[in-house]
């Protein structure tokens, strides 16, 4: 099986690949995959958080089994399922008032972003959309439509959309500077840049995490969500990659004190299968039948997976696991930042953290980043990186993850971050691993 990664490369198509070094697993468990050479190698990704029970949970296989033991059909298009509709009234009565309308079944989170973005300006008929510099919400046309990623293309936006930075302390010279340059880009648009009245909505990551895993300074977004309700504007909260446990608390939003309209999951929901939700008001979730549909949505085998990692979540007291062990591996990176210069920063809540890579002159350390990652997958343990440079290690690990592991996962960055500092690996060993 050693030869798996070149089989990869003669078979698959490249257009869905983002590598960052020649992983290749036959297996997994928990928070560990199996290296096709047989190597044991700790997941401090968890495949961009969506394993987020960890690899294999039985929960997940028993749920998975019994939907397949007694299948009802593949789809809720054109029929009423037991899963889904079991799924959707779980989902109506975790979030918020202003949210519990409908919801709207899907594959991904880029898919239900897409039809959010489409539904919003369909319902309210206004032809603008806000969302963030650096922001991600998918890799689907409607989806980029509304996001604002550089790695993206900038041609493939909505004509309507409308770009605010996303506060970033570090680089915007403190907490009060960086929130204050923000929420004023948000409100010299609204008060006179374009019509306010044609904002259907403003899209928002409680947490931007391709942008570089960047956390807001407290209070910032409750005066974007004060600035959306003076102008009738719909929030949409994406909490695909950091929701439904991994900051500590069930939502994500639940610890920055407002209540969107629209809240929208994916990645850890399925557990590791394709599903997303769409949850938000039935005015804009019921515009129109069939007005966003694919045959797969909503299938009982998927739906039974998401059932199971909500149930679990709360059973296992993951939320919890995630504030302990993440507080416990945000102390591990902090300090080894106290003995690698090349940690600028270190910034998240929960499993769901970044440590940002910079020069002596906190110039973003692209290249360093690199060969720091590559050179731990090599030493046993498997994260990627993320931002706008590049530049920022992103840990979003199974909720499962234990402080043994975090602990393990600390003492092999820090040989990895101590070999690239000694020019053990060069930038010729990442050839051909472009990564973001």
């Amino acid at each position: 099986m050693a030869d798996l990664y070149a089989r990869d490369a003669a078979a698959l198509s490249s257009m869905s690949h983002l590598r960052f070094f020649p992983q290749a697993v036959t297996g997994g468990q928990g928070c560990w995959l199996k290296s096709d050479d047989g190597r044991a190698l700790l997941d401090f990704s968890g495949s961009w958080g969506a394993v987020g029970l960890g690899h294999a949970h039985p929960a997940i296989r028993e749920a998975v089994n019994a939907a397949l033991n007694s299948q009802a059909g593949a789809s809720l298009l054109s029929t009423a399922t037991e899963p889904a509709v079991a799924l959707a009234e779980r989902l109506l009565s975790i979030v918020p008032e202003r949210a519990r309308g409908r919801v709207w079944l899907g594959h991904s989170g880029s898919d239900a972003n897409e039809t959010v973005a489409r539904a919003v300006l369909a319902a309210t008929g206004r032809s603008r959309i806000i969302a963030f510099e650096g922001g991600y919400h998918g890799g689907t046309t409607g989806s980029v439509a509304v996001s604002g990623h550089p790695v993206q293309d900038a041609g493939a936006r909505l004509p309507g959309l409308s770009l605010i930075p996303f506060p970033n302390p570090l680089r915007d010279g403190g907490v009060q500077a960086a929130a204050e340059r923000s929420l004023g880009r948000l409100r010299a648009l609204l008060e006179g840049e374009i019509p306010a009245s044609d904002v259907a909505a403003m899209f928002i990551e409680p947490i931007q995490s391709d942008g570089g895993m960047l956390v807001a300074p407290d209070g910032y977004f409750r005066e974007v969500e004060a600035l959306c309700r003076q102008h009738g504007i719909l929030l949409v909260c994406d909490e695909v990659k950091v929701g439904l446990g991994r900051t500590g608390l069930l939502h994500c939003f639940d610890h920055l004190g407002i209540e969107p309209d629209i809240i929208v999951f994916g990645k850890a929901l399925g557990g590791g299968l394709p599903i997303s939700a769409a949850v938000g008001p039935e005015a804009v979730m019921n515009h129109a039948s069939a007005f966003s549909f694919q045959t797969l949505h909503g299938n009982p085998v998927c739906a039974s997976a998401a059932l199971a990692v909500l149930d679990t979540v709360q059973r296992e007291g993951l939320a919890e696991n995630a504030a302990d062990v993440g507080a416990h591996l945000a102390a591990g990176l902090r300090d080894l930042a106290g003995r690698h210069a090349l940690i600028g920063d270190v910034r998240g809540m929960g499993l769901a953290l970044g440590a940002e890579l910079v020069t002596d002159d906190m110039t973003p350390a692209s290249q360093e980043t690199a060969l720091t990652v590559f050179r731990a997958h090599q030493l046993g343990l498997v994260l990627y990186y993320v931002g706008t440079a590049s530049n920022v290690l992103e840990f979003t690990p199974p909720l499962t993850l234990t402080r043994a592991e975090a602990e393990r996962g600390i003492e092999i960055l820090d040989r990895a971050l101590a070999d690239v500092a000694r020019g053990v690996i060069g930038a010729g060993d990442t050839a051909g691993f472009e990564g973001w």
